[in-house]
């Protein structure tokens, strides 16, 4: 089936793949992250909330089981679909005893709405005897992975405190890639420093230009501060200004452009819990940036993959 948007959203993708629309539901695993338990660092990377990215998920305390019946109740009135992606997104969720992580990713699966598994983690946390434990939950039903690279650029990753190499995050994929495992790879655009060439050298670098095969799913994800963050003490000193909608649209534009078009695009932009977003306050208005979104590819005839450069075989 043919897209119906100038990129490959996620919504026809789960047409594609489901025959319906999936819907989202956040968990919280109880897991920390080495960027914060002191393996790495304790303060955790520049722009993660103390809620590490899972802001909007129930209390770890409370059994998946529950954790999703709530989850599903928070979007009732805006989703009436019967079929969920349990994501589990809160910090690093493979960065546990493999015992317990197959225990909560089982019961996950074994909800009888839950159609696809969605693991947040880092690729510095994939051991053997985690991807073994991936390649066996795939047999159940599909097992996504959701990777935050965010730049390829080491002096850009060093100032964002991510803790580690390039070269260890094309491991990490491409391990992932020979299991059959999907990846969803995380990008922040409007980073501190860097031009829109060095966010299309990223882009390129998903659409395979050292792997030899693109992403299966990208978020590009506009940099937003959140208060509480190192981040946020910086935007408050003045050390740098966020991309305003005019400047973000024209960016977000270029980076589609270069996806491989088989990239399936889960995501266009970001904001934040409401009351933890600084700046860029124009990202709370999501209905309002979509449509500028929609406007803007309309009028430059923006199409996924138009300037795509397929890798060399």
């Amino acid at each position: 089936m043919k897209p119906t948007t100038p990129y490959y959203s996620f919504h026809q993708y789960c047409l594609d793949t489901f025959g319906e629309k999936l819907y989202r539901l956040s968990l919280n695993a109880g897991l920390t992250c080495p960027n914060r338990d002191g393996t790495l660092d304790t303060r955790g990377c520049l722009f993660c909330s103390a809620g590490g990215s899972g802001d909007f998920a129930s209390p770890a305390s409370l059994p998946i089981r529950e954790q999703l019946e709530q989850a599903k109740g928070r979007i009732a009135g805006k989703f009436s679909g019967s079929r969920y992606v349990a994501y589990f997104q809160a910090y690093t969720n493979t960065y546990g005893p493999v015992d317990y992580l197959e225990k909560i990713f089982t019961e996950a699966l074994d909800c009888p709405e839950v159609a696809a598994l969605s693991i947040a983690t880092r690729p510095d946390c994939l051991p053997p005897r985690v991807l073994s434990l991936l390649k066996r939950l795939k047999q159940r039903k599909p097992v996504w992975v959701e990777l935050g690279l965010q730049t390829i650029h080491e002096p850009t990753a060093r100032f964002l405190r991510r803790g580690y190499p390039l070269d260890g995050f094309t491991r990490g994929w491409e391990n992932l890639h020979a299991l059959g495992i999907p990846v969803i790879v995380h990008v922040i655009l409007g980073l501190p420093g860097e031009t829109p060439e060095d966010t299309f050298a990223t882009i390129q670098y998903l659409a395979g230009q050292e792997t030899g095969f693109p992403a299966d799913g990208v978020k590009l994800q506009l940099l937003h501060v959140l208060r509480g963050t190192d981040l946020a003490r910086l935007y408050q000193a003045g050390a740098f200004s966020p991309l305003s909608l005019e400047e973000y649209l024209p960016l977000l534009a270029g980076c589609v452009q270069r996806l491989a078009p088989s990239t399936v695009v889960h995501r266009l932009t970001g904001d934040g819990p409401k009351n933890l977003l600084l700046a860029p306050l124009w990202s709370g208005d999501k209905k309002r940036v979509l449509n500028a979104i929609q406007k803007y590819f309309q009028e430059h005839q923006v199409r996924q993959g138009s300037l795509y450069t397929p890798p060399l075989p």
